[in-house]
């Protein structure tokens, strides 16, 4: 894949949505073993009436697709789910999400954690947050963001993390490997997905280079990361570790030009 990076086609500027009223977004949730987390946080994301979601479940032993299709019973039409035969990661899980969001009419494209260390809270925000970018990502490390129940380790780690990617890809994003994101559609049609190949931490941060790569216009507006609602952590210091290794990997793909078509604008919390 030396040559992906270089040949990633270019976003073309659509402009603003006059109105947010008229965007049709999709949630994609990936999942692994999140039975009582998903089944609370659907509801909470489905009290706005634009939002639809889609759950990608890895074959979790824990029943989760069970209590999905629970939920599709109390939401018609607005939750979907993608069984997959076995555990197969987050990237992949994120890749088959967007395939069938593209395949259909959804101008923006959302993730988010099941574990409501996102809060649906925070979805208006970062919808009305759209009219300004092409990428909005709901950010720890800009003013206004913060963590809640992290020990002071983690915090270094996800920092450190942060710090480091975005100083060697050339990025000015803070909060480079967080999972919180609105994509406008154009952004994915413009990407390969099929050509990344990061799993897990490393994903988000190939994700949000491939988009300012293409020429995204990225924002980042603050939210509060608390830690998983039910159940306990997949991060693991292996996955930290295949990140670092794929920055390097990333950068040297792209060759010498720096990524910057990515933006940050100061989008103030409502």
């Amino acid at each position: 894949m030396d040559n992906n990076l270089r040949r990633e086609r270019r976003a073309p500027n659509r402009g603003l949505y006059p109105e947010v009223g008229s965007a049709r977004p999709l949630i994609i949730i990936p999942t692994y073993n999140e039975r009582d987390n998903i089944s609370e946080i659907l509801p909470q994301i489905l009290h706005y009436p634009q939002f639809q979601v889609l759950v990608v479940d890895d074959n979790s032993s824990d029943g989760t697709a069970d209590s999905v299709r629970a939920a599709m019973l109390d939401f018609p039409d607005r939750i979907h789910l993608i069984e997959r035969e076995g555990k197969l990661g987050l990237g992949t899980a994120y890749i088959a999400g967007f395939h069938w969001a593209l395949a259909r009419e959804y101008t923006h494209i959302f993730e988010m954690d099941a574990d409501f260390s996102h809060h649906p809270a925070a979805l208006p925000r970062m919808l009305h947050a759209s009219r300004q970018a092409d990428l909005v990502i709901g950010s720890r490390y800009v003013p206004g963001g913060r963590t809640v129940n992290w020990s002071p380790v983690r915090k270094v780690i996800s920092r450190g993390g942060s710090l480091y990617a975005r100083t060697i890809l050339g990025l000015p994003i803070r909060d480079l490997t967080g999972g919180f994101k609105c994509f406008r559609r154009h952004v994915l049609e413009s990407i390969d997905l099929d050509s990344i190949e990061s799993t897990g931490y490393a994903f988000q941060i190939e994700l949000t280079y491939r988009a300012a790569l293409a020429g995204a216009t990225i924002v980042e507006i603050p939210i509060t990361f608390s830690e998983r609602l039910h159940g306990t952590s997949k991060m693991s210091s292996t996955i930290f570790f295949e990140a670092m290794y794929r920055v390097l990997q990333l950068r040297l793909e792209a060759g010498s030009g720096w990524a910057t078509g990515a933006d940050t604008l100061g989008v103030p919390v409502d």
